[in-house]
């Protein structure tokens, strides 16, 4: 009974054991023959969403610099923050220079920005600035209007007397000057007004044989009156001095010489008592009336000039006064120094207080034209070949047109081809746009025409000078290290940068690391900036 039970339990064990293998093999056999799933694996590090750098500001593409030399990016590679491949690396504030490695500016006290493949859209004729960027830059815009420009011409000149006011007394018969009513020269005189008395003998005989054929009667007496009266005439009598005898009945031995009208006596050639032979200038009357203003007008504007438009003047002879006059004459001369012309002006002179060698400041409307589109004159980029604006576009693209201008006037300008009404245009911060557009080889500006041959043309940007305080921090030939503020006019940060000296002869003597200094200096394409003046500040001048 114990055997048998000792073998029961025996063959239970056994048979268990058989199940256990039996399971454990068909477990690994499941494990080996199942496909795992795939396994998914997250990084910490990884942005949720990819950057857009087109939006960011200089110090984010600075550090983004810092970011790749840590992950060991270059250019040619992707960066996994904004999922673009780096086209190079630039310095905003030198442009034209590119650099195939991520690290520090050569040029500034800044790390160098990235830059990245399709950042600039799919349009390569414009420009892409976000609006963040725009505010910063402090970009305008203005639209292009349709209107008639209101120009007018402002010029200097001096007060000269009217020539066509100026009347020659002279002796008409062989006299002699008894009196002198006017004894100096410049003084003034009323119409009507005594000069002088001639004694003219020839003029005696001819009055006698007048007065003798009024007292004759019968027929023929009234023919030999007329032929008297021609005599007198032609003796050189004036129709006022024969209306005297006629009226007086007897001789007038002396005749008196009137002023024809008011004004001064400019020039007296005879004194009392002297001969007066016929012809002989005995004075000259310059008549106040009216004078003249002549005036420089540059010759691009002479052109918009007419003949007997409005003109108003004033001077500091009499403040707060506005005289009216009208243009009487452009001089057919031209200044070949100043290329101005001289306009001859006619002022009003009532009173005769204006006087010859006073000065004028005068005013000319000139006519408005045609109807034009106009464009503020500060929108223009002026190259010295061509005129070129930046046209705002939908999505904060920007493109450089280039436009045919015509007259400007009171801060506008005619545009005269390749602008449309209400097109924007950018007003402020278009050097800036300008400038970068020069680097992505944007050829708008050139109709898709290459330039001439030739000497190029400094752009309007790298005419422009900007003048700065700062202090040297290092000296190397031809190189000079200055700690600037900030430059409003370039938007340029506070920083640490290299400038081109220039020549030795225009440097103070003796610069030195330490100093303060003001400098003006100007942007060159692909170059350090260059100091054209640089000036010693006092150790006791204000920052």
């Amino acid at each position: 009974m114990k055997t048998s039970s000792i073998r029961g339990l025996g063959r239970w064990l056994s048979g268990a054991l058989i199940l256990v293998v039996v399971a454990l093999a068909g477990w690994w056999v499941g494990r080996q023959g199942a496909v795992p799933a795939p396994a998914v694996q997250t990084r910490a590090d990884a942005p949720a969403t990819l950057q857009d750098p087109s939006q960011w500001t200089i110090a984010q593409g600075e550090e983004a610099t810092r970011r790749h030399l840590s992950e060991g990016l270059k250019a040619g590679d992707q960066d996994p923050v904004t999922g673009r491949r780096i086209l190079n690396y630039h310095d905003p504030m030198v442009p034209g220079r590119n650099f195939e490695a991520p690290g520090k500016s050569p040029f500034m006290d800044m790390m160098l920005v990235p830059r990245y493949a399709g950042a600039e859209g799919s349009d390569s004729g414009s420009v892409s600035v976000s609006p963040r960027i725009q505010q910063n830059l402090g970009l305008r815009t203005v639209a292009v209007t349709e209107g008639r420009l209101r120009s007018q011409v402002l010029a200097v000149g001096n007060i000269a007397w009217n020539q066509r006011e100026q009347t020659l007394m002279s002796a008409r018969a062989l006299g002699f000057v008894e009196r002198l009513h006017v004894r100096a020269e410049l003084e003034r005189v009323s119409r009507g007004a005594p000069l002088l008395d001639l004694y003219v003998p020839e003029w005696v005989a001819v009055q006698e044989d007048y007065l003798a054929t009024t007292r004759m009667q019968g027929p023929g007496a009234d023919v030999l009156r007329e032929g008297a009266l021609a005599r007198m005439r032609q003796a050189g009598l004036s129709a006022e001095q024969i209306d005297a005898v006629v009226r007086a009945g007897r001789v007038q031995a002396r005749v008196t010489l009137r002023a024809p009208h008011a004004g001064f006596v400019s020039e007296l050639m005879v004194r009392e008592g002297a001969t007066a032979t016929p012809g002989l200038p005995l004075l000259r009357l310059q008549g106040t009336r009216q004078v003249w203003a002549e005036a420089e007008v540059p010759e691009s504007q002479a052109a918009g000039l007419r003949v007997g438009m409005a003109v108003s003047a004033t001077t500091p002879a009499l403040p707060g006064e506005t005289l009216k006059g009208e243009l009487q004459a452009l001089l057919p001369a031209l200044d070949p120094t100043t290329r101005t012309q001289r306009a001859r002006l006619v002022l009003d002179n009532p009173q005769g207080r204006l006087v010859a060698g006073q000065l004028v400041q005068m005013r000319l409307q000139p006519d408005e034209g045609e109807a034009r589109l106009l464009l503020p004159s500060d929108a223009l980029i002026r190259t010295g070949r061509r005129n070129v604006v930046m046209l705002a576009e939908d999505g904060g693209r920007f493109r450089p047109a280039e436009v045919e201008v015509g007259r400007e006037a009171d801060g506008q300008v005619e545009i005269l081809s390749g602008l449309q009404a209400n097109q924007r245009v950018v007003r402020s911060g278009q050097f800036l746009i300008d400038s970068e557009a020069s680097l992505r080889g944007l050829q708008a500006r050139l109709n898709q025409e290459a330039p001439p041959p030739g000497p190029t043309t400094p752009t309007a940007a790298a005419a422009l000078t900007h003048r700065t305080e700062a202090r040297v921090t290092a000296l190397k030939p031809g190189l000079v290290t200055l700690d600037h503020p900030p430059i409003a006019s370039l938007k340029w940060p506070a920083m640490v940068m290299d400038f081109q000296l220039p020549p030795p002869q225009r440097l103070p003597r003796d610069l030195a690391v330490g100093e303060r200094v003001q400098v003006e200096f100007r942007e060159q394409e692909g170059e350090l900036p260059r100091i054209v003046e640089l000036q010693r500040l006092a150790p006791g001048a204000p920052r």
